[in-house]
């Protein structure tokens, strides 16, 4: 028997994925759906997908998939877009929406213009720099700019968790990076029990990075809204930001805004919708 599920695409920089309404509609089997409808030749597309479910503790649910089929904590560009759906939709109509996560909840501040909303602010919470928080298995109280063996060579790496973990190195223009070659040596090094998201940073100025990420369970992406917000955390800790000032992060997809202190990690970026559709699916 086929089912028929409405959808929304949308995008956050470049990063997209497919959301599902789950309110009413609960869509079984996540892992394997996202793993058929990711896929850019014989599916929708995209880098994943997305349930926004209801939640107990908050307005709404985040779940989460990549494109392996693996459930994420979190994602920074996804829980925009899900702010966006909720706000436009009128299932959350309040300009500060509390969105549950698997990495907590998180405050979402809706900038609408009219009938539609172009950007969302998301308190992120902490950046936990413990190695045993992020996890990564390096002693010492935090791993900021140090000198490590790691994915068959010697780089100085910075170990930071948003809520999922990422390794951040600095240096020149990533777009020179052969990350194809780096990313899956990165992810699945042993120093990381859980895998890891690399984020090859260059500084260009006190307020300015750019970046290109590697996100273990999906490959590189347009961008990554953790990852950015890592990546401004390991600046700030190595002295190549000031803290509590905007940082712009560019990105393959686009450009976020990001705001780090020591209580909070703020994340400004677009939310844009591509396109609605149905899928058939197995029931």
């Amino acid at each position: 028997m086929e089912r028929k599920l409405s959808f929304v695409k949308m995008h956050g920089c470049g990063n997209d994925y497919i959301y599902f309404d789950c309110f009413e509609d609960p869509v079984m089997r996540p892992e394997e759906l996202s793993r058929h409808l990711s896929d850019r030749h014989k599916g929708i597309g995209g880098d994943g997908i997305v349930l926004i479910c209801p939640s107990e503790r908050g307005d709404a649910r985040m779940r989460m998939f990549n494109l392996d089929g693996s459930e994420g904590k979190m994602c920074g560009n996804a829980i925009r877009c899900v702010s966006k759906y909720l706000w436009e939709s009128g299932r959350v109509r309040k300009e500060e929406i509390l969105i549950e996560t698997l990495s907590g909840l998180k405050t979402c501040r809706v900038h609408p213009r009219g009938e539609k909303v172009f950007s969302v602010t998301v308190d992120m919470g902490r950046a936990e720099f413990a190695p045993a928080g992020i996890p990564v298995k390096l002693p010492g109280e935090e791993v900021i700019g140090r000198e490590t063996r790691v994915a068959g060579g010697s780089y100085e790496i910075t170990c930071v968790s948003m809520g999922n973990p990422h390794c951040v190195v600095f240096g020149e223009d990533p777009e020179k990076l052969p990350l194809e070659e780096l990313g899956p040596r990165f992810e699945h090094d042993p120093l990381f029990p859980e895998q890891v998201n690399t984020e090859f940073v260059q500084v260009l100025g006190p307020h300015n990075l750019k970046m290109r990420v590697w996100e273990r369970g999906s490959g590189e992406t347009m961008a990554c809204g953790t990852g950015a917000c890592a990546a401004v955390a390991a600046a700030v800790r190595n002295g190549h930001c000031p803290e509590g000032e905007d940082i712009a992060v560019q990105l393959p997809g686009g450009e976020l805004v990001i705001n780090f202190t020591d209580r909070r990690v703020l994340m400004t970026g677009e939310a844009a919708e591509v396109f609605r559709g149905t899928v058939l699916i197995d029931a």
